[in-house]
């Protein structure tokens, strides 16, 4: 019997899945083999030992996980049980909500009858004052008239006393707050005090004795000053109330009106009545009727004469009792006028302020800056002023907590407004605010504000903030050591922030930034600040001296004792050591950042630094701020009155780098010139400093042309002062007449670099000399040197003496006859051309016609290739300014004409640009032209070429020239050159073909080779 037929039940193609399936079985089978060792059995014991640990694990998880469970079903009953209270709480709030409002309801009905109450007694006070004059008359005649009966007065008295029962049941039925039920109490039983009092003292009166009527007259006036002082508490009960406060009284109900006696005892007749009412009436009837009144009156009166009305609308909102009205006529009067100019504010102001006054604080915050701050998003900026005027002037009358909060936050709005002259009156109104702060919690985001506004891109806005909030600030924060760190970080960041010069790590221009507009002035700006702050450094520098009794004989507080007995001693002067440690610092860090080209800036910090040497005198600046400015130039100075500390400081500044050194001379060289040696009592100072700079340094050894450059640059700046000027030109004439001819040609670049920054007057009587000598030598790198000055100043100026002598001392270089010399006048006047006079321009036009006419030796191409490229230059620069059509006619296109005979030197590119010109000056006879040119030079094809369809301007013009007809074979045709028609204005075409882009960039390219950082 096989296997198969043993289990012929089962089938043995799909095992289950249990301990008789074949995998199973033979791991089974293997493991029993295995615990039959030692070994093995140890491991099996083992893993038992594991398992059973898992599995007591696994149950303690079991156990954690059910009692998570019940701890979130626990949980989960606590969260439905507080939902249910919370909803409890809510309806609870909601009820206690509906409470309150009932109760505010029943508070406003209570008040209304207790000024009904208030004009009955006010009703009784008139009539008792009605009274007092008949009482002599009365009192005279008692005796013959015949007195009121005692009875009929009672009857009066009883029914007084049934009208205020009446009253008092009426107030008792509903319930009220405590101190109103008090308050109507209180005046219920002051009114029967009054009654008393009455009919005590009408008793005399029926008596008809003289003394009776004395003594009456005594005790109506105690009743009218009870009835007085009654009134005077219920108006002080009226105002303790702030949400539903009522200066005048509501007319009472004719219901409510107290019968009075009349002067002769009897009850009033039917006209009395009406006396009465109106009397009671009078005051809340007039303010009633003036409030529904004034909105219809409001629109018909003409805008300029609208301001009347404001004495009428305050006496409305300061009386009227309903808050809503109340609110309509605020509303009404910041709408009085749609757009008020300067006086209308000043006057609704005015207006403001003394109803403020009136009304208290609490009714201003509530009912006045509301209205007025609606108007904080009008669109027009006169309304926003006014909100401006009111952040400071009706400040004064509100709470101190609601000024640094939301006042402020006001003032922070209207800061971003876009209007500059609301945000002028920001910073004025914020100034006037400030001293009202009740604390400092807000000082660090008022100072925020304000270097927010000093930053600000209008000039008034600035104005107002440096003359009025800084000191403003400053008197209430008394933080200028705060003060001060935040400015210089602040003029550094807007710097550091700007894109560096160039892209290039560790070169000198990568140090530089390029500053942007709004970061220029930002930087000129707080520069100003600090210069404005500089007074207040000095007094506290002077009051807080550690050594006030030390001073030399001209009674200097920064003399040369003091600074030397401070180095030697070990105390704090803070402002002292802030001035010397930080500020000078900061400010040589400032300045190796800004390029060559910020010279507004680097003046407004030589402007700084002059002050602050004429305010700390003459000692410090030689013991203190010479010796800083000297080390961070890499010069030696002696820091005799520095303390060890300070002097460590100091040495920091030193340029430890070529490119540091190169960044000193660029930077920091032009403000010690200017700044620092520029003070007045330090000129010998300054001409030894700067004769070693530019003579005996330059003949001892000799300097690379950029750091030659370098110098120069802080000359030219120091030239920006005229009162340095004189001073400079002695140094440079010395140059020029010396023997050295590299101080010479130092000279004549330095000249040429400071023509710029001078004037006619001083460039005839001190430039043109010093040129024309230096023109004179021989040495050939002189006489060019010479001539590129000579380009600069015809350049820069166009007074008719100067150009006559730029133009003979031209003539004298060009006959010469040396080529070198030909082509550096060509070139320095092509730099003059678009900014020189039409002499001077007609001028370099036939000199060049002259020149083109003379051939070169065809064996030196080098030359001839050099005029061509020169004078191809000198006529696109000539042909993009406005030339007569004469000089067109005889000395432009003969030029053209004799430089497109030699095509062997001539560049095409230049060729090129001159068939454009011969074609916009020649106007229709351009194609004669090229038939003459063609013929006579042998260029047949090129200018057919170049103008045909295929060609590389065969763009047709908008205007079509016919073409000419054809020449007899046997006459020579006649050239004729007409000027273009004024449909053909090509003048811009000419300057931008004319390559002015490039000879613009040749004016700077000797300025670039001065100053790689421009």
């Amino acid at each position: 019997m096989t296997f198969y037929e043993e289990v012929s039940d089962q089938n043995l193609d799909e095992w289950q899945n249990s301990f008789a399936s074949v995998p199973d079985a033979l791991r089974h089978y293997y493991y029993q083999y295995l615990s039959s060792t030692t070994e093995a059995a140890e491991e099996k014991f083992s893993m038992l030992k594991k398992n059973e640990s898992l599995l007591k694990e696994n149950d303690k998880l079991k156990h954690e996980k059910q009692s998570l469970l019940r701890s979130r079903d626990l949980a989960d009953a606590q969260a439905v049980a507080l939902k249910k209270s919370l909803e409890s709480l809510q309806r609870d709030i909601k009820e206690k909500e509906n409470l309150v409002q009932d109760l505010k309801q029943s508070l406003e009905q209570r008040k209304k009858e207790l000024n009904g109450c208030k004009a009955e007694i006010s009703s009784l006070k008139m009539h008792m004052e009605r009274a007092r004059p008949t009482e002599d008359t009365a009192s005279g005649g008692v005796e013959e008239g015949q007195a009121p009966s005692l009875e009929s007065y009672k009857e009066e008295i009883e029914s007084l006393q049934k009208e205020i029962e009446r009253l008092n049941a009426i107030k008792s039925t509903d319930a009220e707050p405590v101190g109103s039920i008090n308050s109507v109490e209180d005046i219920t039983d002051r009114k029967d005090e009054v009654i008393k009092l009455c009919e005590n003292d009408m008793v005399p009166l029926l008596s008809g004795s003289p003394s009776g009527n004395l003594e009456s007259v005594g005790s109506e006036n105690v009743t009218i000053q009870n009835i007085d002082s009654i009134a005077d508490k219920h108006e002080e009960f009226s105002k303790s109330d702030d949400n539903y406060v009522t200066d005048v009284a509501e007319n009472s109900p004719k219901e409510n009106v107290v019968p009075v006696v009349t002067d002769n005892g009897s009850l009033p007749e039917s006209t009395s009545p009406v006396v009465e009412h109106f009397s009671e009436k009078q005051g809340p009837g007039t303010i009633q009727i003036l409030s529904d009144a004034l909105p219809k009156i409001v629109p018909y009166v003409l805008i300029n004469h609208r301001e009347e009305l404001l004495p009428l609308m305050m006496c409305a909102i300061e009386r009227h009792p309903d808050s809503h009205t109340r609110d309509s006529l605020t509303h009404t009067l910041f709408n009085l006028i749609k757009r008020p100019d300067e006086k209308q504010r000043r006057i609704i102001m005015d207006a403001c302020v003394t109803l403020a006054k009136n009304v208290g604080e609490m009714r201003t915050e509530t009912e006045l800056l509301p209205q007025c701050w609606e108007q904080i998003s009008h669109m027009y900026e006169e309304r926003r002023l006014l909100v401006a005027q009111s952040c400071g002037e009706l400040a004064e009358f509100v709470r101190p907590e609601i000024r640094d909060s939301l006042i402020l936050s006001i003032v922070q709005q209207l800061v971003e407004d876009s209007a500059p002259v609301v945000r002028e009156a920001a910073a004025h109104n914020l100034a006037l605010l400030l001293p009202l702060f009740p604390n400092m919690d807000k000082y660090f985001k008022v100072e925020e504000v304000m270097f927010q506004l000093v930053s600000d891109p209008s000039g008034v806005v600035v104005e107002t903030t440096i003359k009025e909030l800084v000191p403003a600030l400053l008197k209430w924060g008394k933080k200028l050591d705060h003060l001060l760190q935040v400015l210089l970080s602040h003029i550094l960041t807007s710097i550091e922030r700007c894109p560096p010069l160039s892209g290039v790590e560790g070169s000198v221009e990568s140090h530089f930034r390029i500053l942007g507009e709004r970061e220029r002035w930002t930087v000129d700006v707080l520069m100003r600040v600090l210069l404005e702050l500089l007074p207040i450094v000095h007094q506290i520098s002077i009051e807080t001296c550690p050594y006030p009794s030390v001073s030399d004989s001209e009674g200097s507080s920064f003399s040369m004792p003091l600074l030397e007995k401070y180095a030697e001693g070990n105390v704090d002067w803070p402002i002292f050591e802030w001035l010397r440690d930080d500020c000078f610092s900061s400010l040589i860090q400032i300045v190796s950042l800004l390029p060559t080209k910020e010279d507004g800036l680097r003046n407004r910090i030589s402007s700084f630094l002059l002050a602050v040497s004429g305010r700390f005198g003459d000692d410090y600046l030689t013991h203190v701020m010479l010796p800083i400015f000297l080390v961070a130039v890499g010069d030696s100075a002696g820091l005799a009155c520095f303390p060890p500390t300070a002097q460590s400081k100091v040495q920091g500044l030193r340029p430890k780098t070529t490119v540091a050194e190169r960044i000193a001379t660029l930077c920091v060289l032009p403000i010690l010139l200017a700044g620092v040696l520029g003070a007045p009592s330090k000129q010998e100072l300054l001409t030894e400093y700067l004769r070693n700079l530019l003579v005996q340094s330059a003949a001892q050894e000799g300097q690379s042309a950029m750091h030659s450059a370098d110098i120069y640059n802080a000359v030219r700046f120091l030239c920006m002062f005229e009162e340095h000027q004189n001073m400079v030109f002695r140094i440079l004439w010395e140059m020029v007449v010396s023997s050295d001819m590299d101080l010479k040609i130092n000279a004549a670049k330095l000249l040429k670099v400071i023509v710029p920054f001078i004037d006619a007057k001083v460039a005839s009587t001190h430039v043109l000399p010093a040129l024309v000598t230096l023109g004179s030598e021989t040495n050939l790198h002189v006489l060019y040197a010479s001539i590129d000055a000579f380009g600069t100043v015809a350049q820069n100026f166009k007074n008719d003496v100067i150009v006559d002598k730029i133009r003979v001392q031209m003539d004298a270089f060009l006959e010469d006859g040396s080529h070198e010399a030909m082509i550096a006048v060509i070139r320095a006047l092509v730099v003059a051309v678009p900014h020189t006079t039409e002499s001077l321009r007609d001028y370099l036009l036939s000199k060049i016609f002259h020149l083109s006419t003379t051939p070169l030796p065809t064996s030196n191409m080098v030359h001839r290739r050099e005029r061509s490229n020169a004078f191809c230059e000198a006529i696109r620069a000539l042909d993009a300014t406005d030339i007569s059509a004469a000089s067109v006619r005889d000395l432009l296109m003969p030029t053209i004409q004799n430089l497109l005979k030699d095509t062997d030197a001539l560049d095409p590119a230049h060729k090129e640009a001159l068939e454009i010109i011969v074609k916009e000056r020649s106007g229709g006879a351009f194609d004669t032209f090229s038939k003459v040119m063609g013929s006579q030079f042998g260029l047949p094809s090129s200018m057919t070429s170049f103008f045909s369809e295929g060609g590389l301007l065969g763009k047709k013009d908008s205007i079509e020239i016919p073409p000419p007809p054809p020449p007899d074979l046997g006459i020579r045709p006649k050239l004729t050159i007409t000027p273009p028609s004024p449909a053909e204005d090509t003048r811009f075409r000419r300057i931008m073909r004319g390559g002015f882009t490039d000879m613009l960039r040749g004016k700077n390219k000797s300025s670039e080779e001065l100053s790689p950082t421009l």
